[in-house]
C-alpha cells in the first residue's frame, strides 16, 4: 500500500531540507523511507543529500506496510474524512487494534476492510485511542506522516478532548483539576492506580449535573495516561458507573440497579487544527451517556 506527496520546488538547496520543511517528515519517517527508494526528483529516485532547484518536482512515496491481521466488513460511524484524516463513532464493546489473543473483529480490521473497498491505500494510525467499553470519537490518520505530524500536535497539548462520564457520587470541589500520578499496578497487572512514583496526569472536570447518588461530569485530559480519567474518578471517591475494573461494591450494585452494562464515559468531542490546511476542526459523538437524571 503507497500514498505519493508532491511539491514543487521553490528555492534552491538539498533535498533533505525540503523533506524535512516543507514537506514536514520527521526525522525518524526520513530515516525509514530512505531505504526504500521512496524518494525522488523530477521522476528520477535520489538520495536525500540530492541537490533541488526552483521549479524540480519532488515526490515521496509512502509505503505502508502489510498489516497482520486481516481486513473485515464491520458497521462505521464516520464523523470525517479527508485525505489524510479519519474520524469514526466508536461504540462500547469494541476493541481498538487485534491482540496477540484475538486477531478480528476489532476497529482496526473494519477500518481496513474499508480502507480496501474504497481502494485507498492506507494504513490504521489511531492519533486517540479509547478502551474498549468507552465510547465517542476516535481520530486516525491515514498515513504514517500525518501520524507523525498529528502526535507531535498531540504531544504539545494542540489536540483537545472532552469527555463525559457519568460517576458515583460526586466531587467534593466544582469546577477543579485533579494532578495525581499514575503508575502500573503490581503483579503483572494491565491496570493503573495513583502512586507517588507514577507519571505526572492531570484532568479538569466540571460537574454538568447530579442526584442524591450519581453526577454526570466533563472531563477535559491534560495529560493522556492510560485509563487516567477511570483512575482519577475513582481515586477521589466517584468512581465511573459501570466500570468493573475500578468500581467499588456499591458504585457496581448503583450500576446494577440501573442496568448499565458498560462504563459510561463518551468521548464527546475532539478539536485540532487539520495538519495539511491548519483550518479548525471540531467534531462531535452522535453517543449518549445513560438518562439518569430523568
Amino acid at each position: 500500500m503507497s500514498m505519493e506527496l508532491r511539491h514543487t520546488a521553490q528555492r534552491a538547496g538539498k533535498l533533505l531540507t525540503f523533506l524535512r520543511r516543507e514537506l514536514g517528515l520527521s526525522s525518524s519517517l526520513v530515516k525509514r523511507l530512505k531505504w526504500q527508494g521512496a524518494f525522488w526528483v523530477n521522476g528520477e529516485p535520489v538520495h536525500t543529500d540530492h541537490p533541488v532547484i526552483p521549479g524540480d518536482e519532488i515526490t515521496v512515496i509512502l509505503d505502508e506496510a502489510q498489516p497482520e491481521f486481516p481486513p473485515e466488513d464491520g458497521p462505521l460511524d464516520i464523523l470525517y474524512e479527508d485525505e489524510a484524516l479519519l474520524a469514526v463513532d466508536k461504540p462500547a464493546g469494541l476493541l481498538m487494534h487485534p491482540s496477540f489473543y484475538r486477531n478480528t473483529g476489532t476497529l482496526a480490521n473494519w477500518l481496513l476492510g474499508y480502507y480496501r473497498r474504497t481502494g485507498q491505500p492506507c494504513a490504521v494510525h489511531p492519533v486517540s485511542r479509547l478502551d474498549r467499553d468507552t465510547f465517542g470519537v476516535v481520530l486516525l490518520a491515514k498515513n504514517a506522516h500525518i501520524h507523525a505530524q498529528m502526535m507531535a500536535a498531540l504531544q504539545a497539548g494542540q489536540v483537545h478532548k472532552t469527555y463525559e462520564a457519568l460517576v458515583y457520587g460526586a466531587p467534593e470541589a466544582d469546577p477543579g483539576v485533579w494532578t495525581f500520578p499514575i503508575a502500573k499496578r503490581g503483579g503483572g497487572s494491565l491496570l493503573r492506580e495513583v502512586r507517588p512514583d507514577g507519571q505526572q496526569a492531570e484532568t479538569r472536570f466540571q460537574v454538568l449535573d447530579r442526584s442524591e447518588r450519581a453526577s454526570r461530569l466533563q472531563l477535559d485530559p491534560v495529560t493522556g495516561r492510560t485509563h487516567q480519567l477511570r483512575v482519577h474518578c475513582a481515586h477521589v471517591g466517584c468512581p465511573i458507573l459501570g466500570d468493573p475494573q475500578y468500581g467499588t461494591v456499591e458504585s457496581q450494585a448503583y450500576s446494577q440497579s440501573l442496568g448499565l452494562d458498560h462504563q459510561q464515559l463518551c468521548a464527546v468531542s475532539l478539536r485540532f487544527l487539520h495538519p495539511l490546511t491548519e483550518e479548525p476542526i471540531e467534531l462531535h459523538s452522535h453517543q449518549h451517556l445513560a438518562e439518569i437524571f430523568l
